[in-house]
């Protein structure tokens, strides 16, 4: 690691760090940062000519405390709005033609598209971004390490650029804090960093949110946990051996669930019914060995987004690496899940479910049972399910002075998807398509967002080398009684 200066124009950057192990590049992201000069416009004047992307730092003679010269012109700085949301139609020509109602892309950094969609898909979730606006409390737990709060601060700053930039950001303190924290995410192999598993970077970050906006919280309040409640999905399990009768029940919570790929599977209902059956092998009380127990799962809690995981990596013994199941796997724009709901839960989201049909029923001009008294007794405010909102969760009152709760019904509209396009866990490419608060589609390929048609969305479902899902996310349509 070296530190320099950068004089540009008639400033001067003072203890610039250079990390020698990535390409200069990554060094040109950094001063973007500084200076708002794009890494294709910067100059900059080494020994021997001019600074390369591609360069050996060993072969360029850079040294400590060295002061380096470049030029090149800033980017106009894009304001956020100070009064109210800014609609496209106000925005100058410029802005207007690469403004299409979504925030801005990331840079990849080198073998960064895993954590570029991770970001692209949790940005999307507006309650999330509320509780990290508020992180960290006026006085820190003690609970939370210092690698962890760094991690959830890099997080909040992070979804505050993309918010307020239409040009692509670089994610370096990000991608620092995250490797800090994770350092299997900085794994090199012949001097460059490895692509990573955009799930288990998805499921580390969300585990790290969760410990620290549950500490911004007191003990005593149960919504503290954010990330539970907006992504965790408590199971309720039926462990059965058949061979000795024995019999329990499990409860855990989990951030997804799975949907297992098969010759049998071809949609995602019949996946995640694999999902939730298993079998494993452990000590049998009664028999005094081990034996063969079935574990079926039920939900027992909803989630208000309900994240499932394609599970299409597996590890091959015959070539030792990680291997890819490429079978097509259809899955649909709305999930109902009552299927795979306990009887418990299957009982609370009766009523929810008739007060959504009968809304939708009035939508579309159809009559409602008038002896149905759920439908008729209640006031009822449908939510909007076209695409993310800004529902908050908390209770709003009716004209009556009466607060509202939020009921979720077990049914989702898909809102983002991440797909992978390759042969290999350990290679490929990662990318996000999220649905923006306008209803329209954005493909984030790092940092070149396209929009997409919602009808295409569905045909990432694999079969081929083409994007295929990993990871589907869906927001849960809910009803307030």
């Amino acid at each position: 690691m070296l530190t320099v200066s950068v004089k540009w124009q008639k400033e001067l950057f003072s203890n610039v760090e250079i990390d020698t192990s990535q390409t200069p590049y990554v060094f040109k992201c950094q001063l973007y940062d500084l200076t708002g000069v794009p890494p294709e416009r910067q100059k900059i004047m080494v020994k021997g000519g001019l600074l390369k992307d591609d360069a050996d730092w060993s072969t360029v003679g850079v040294k400590q405390g060295q002061k380096l010269m470049m030029m090149g012109t800033a980017d106009e700085i894009v304001k956020a709005p100070e009064k109210g949301p800014l609609f496209a139609e106000d925005l100058p020509e410029e802005e207007l033609v690469v403004n299409v109602g979504h925030s801005a892309g990331l840079i990849n950094l080198g073998n960064t598209c895993y954590m570029n969609s991770t970001i692209q898909c949790l940005h999307l979730v507006p309650e999330l971004k509320s509780a990290l606006i508020k992180y960290p409390p006026p006085v820190r737990s003690n609970a939370v390490d210092q690698s962890s709060h760094l991690l959830a601060v890099t997080t909040r700053d992070l979804f505050n650029e993309l918010d307020r930039n239409v040009k692509p950001v670089a994610p370096m303190r990000f991608l620092s804090a995250l490797r800090s924290k994770y350092p299997q995410f900085a794994q090199l192999q012949n001097g460059l960093y490895m692509q990573q598993d955009a799930e288990e970077c998805w499921s580390q970050l969300l585990f790290t949110l969760s410990s620290c906006l549950k500490s911004s919280g007191s003990s005593e309040d149960a919504a503290a946990d954010t990330v539970k409640r907006l992504f965790g999905i408590d199971l309720v399990s039926r462990v059965h051996c058949a061979e000795s009768g024995e019999e329990s029940t499990e409860s855990e919570s989990v951030y997804s669930l799975k949907c297992h790929i098969s010759q049998e599977v071809n949609h995602l209902h019949e996946g995640l019914r694999h999902g939730l059956k298993s079998e494993l092998e452990k000590a049998s009380p009664s028999l005094g060995r081990s034996a063969i127990y079935v574990k079926d799962s039920r939900i027992n809690d909803l989630p208000r987004y309900l994240t499932i995981q394609f599970v299409r990596f597996f590890w091959k013994r015959e070539t030792n690496q990680k291997a890819k199941i490429l079978r097509k796997v259809n899955y649909p724009l709305e999930l109902d899940v009552l299927d795979f709901c306990s009887d418990d839960l299957r009982k609370r989201l009766e009523v929810p479910r008739r007060i959504l049909r009968d809304e939708e029923g009035k939508k579309f001009g159809l009559k409602t049972k008038q002896n149905n008294s759920a439908s008729t007794d209640i006031d009822v405010k449908m939510s909007d399910a076209e695409g993310p909102s800004n529902v908050t969760g908390n209770s709003s009152e009716s004209a009556a002075g009466e607060e509202k709760e939020k009921h979720l019904t077990g049914i989702y509209d898909l809102v983002a998807v991440l797909t992978h396009k390759g042969r290999s866990a350990d290679s490929g490419h990662y990318v996000a398509w999220v649905k923006q608060e306008n209803g329209k589609w954005i493909q984030f390929d790092d940092d070149n967002p396209i929009l997409q048609r919602e009808e295409d969305i569905t045909k990432l479902s694999g079969g081929g080398d083409w994007h295929m899902a990993y990871i589907c996310m869906y927001k849960a349509r809910d009803v307030s009684i």
